[in-house]
């Protein structure tokens, strides 16, 4: 019995993984109200009663989905940092780029998003995702601000690269949203040029080579 847990979890969890793919889905074809249990059964080919056997509510579920979207973008963010060079200058470069280049610049990530906005003011459920999603996000951010600052010998207080962070995080999701909105206005070699200048800018240093 022992040495079949394994394969069980991993079956659990390609199913709940396949029920969060369906809800996106609806989501992204007809906003929330499109995601009812019967469209997401039909969509994901189970049962609704397969549905509550891992979600206990409908807004459970809205909400691993939200979850899983923007911590998806989080990591597409961060994906090859490690490769780069140890320079923390370059990591934030790499990072700022990622963030405004594809995939996480994505015409369906960015209506997600915004249909889960609307659920996010009044849903506590989906205010806790998005609150840590964002965190998560926010704080990785202020960790690669730190590392560069601190290359320049200028002192890096929690305070001062909090409110860096914020700004930061403010510039990339601006120039997200209009890239994933109108990718023929903003292409991405040019939303990723506005990012970093945007970067140097904001904490008077190069980041570029």
């Amino acid at each position: 019995m022992n040495a079949r847990r394994p394969f069980r979890r991993k079956g659990e969890e390609t199913r709940r993984a396949a029920l969060i793919e369906a809800a996106l889905a609806c989501i992204a074809e007809g906003g929330p109200q499109a995601a009812t249990v019967r469209a997401i059964a039909l969509r994901a080919g189970v049962t609704q009663g397969l549905i509550r056997h891992y979600f206990a509510t409908k807004e459970d579920l809205i909400a691993a989905a939200h979850d899983h979207l923007m911590t998806g973008l989080t990591e597409a963010s961060a994906a090859s940092l490690g490769a780069l060079p140890a320079d923390p200058r370059a990591r934030l470069e790499g990072f700022v780029a990622n963030a405004v280049s594809p995939p996480v610049v994505d015409p369906r990530a960015m209506a997600l998003w915004a249909a889960s906005m609307q659920l996010v003011a009044r849903d506590p459920a989906m205010r806790e995702v998005h609150e840590r999603t964002y965190r998560a996000f926010r704080d990785q951010l202020e960790a690669l601000i730190a590392d560069a600052l601190q290359t320049t010998g200028r002192p890096a207080d929690p305070a001062t690269t909090r409110r860096l962070a914020i700004a930061g995080n403010a510039l990339l999701d601006g120039l997200w949203l209009e890239a994933s909105a109108l990718p023929e206005q903003l292409p991405p070699e040019e939303a990723r040029a506005i990012a970093i200048d945007a970067f140097e800018s904001l904490l008077g240093l190069e980041l570029k080579e």
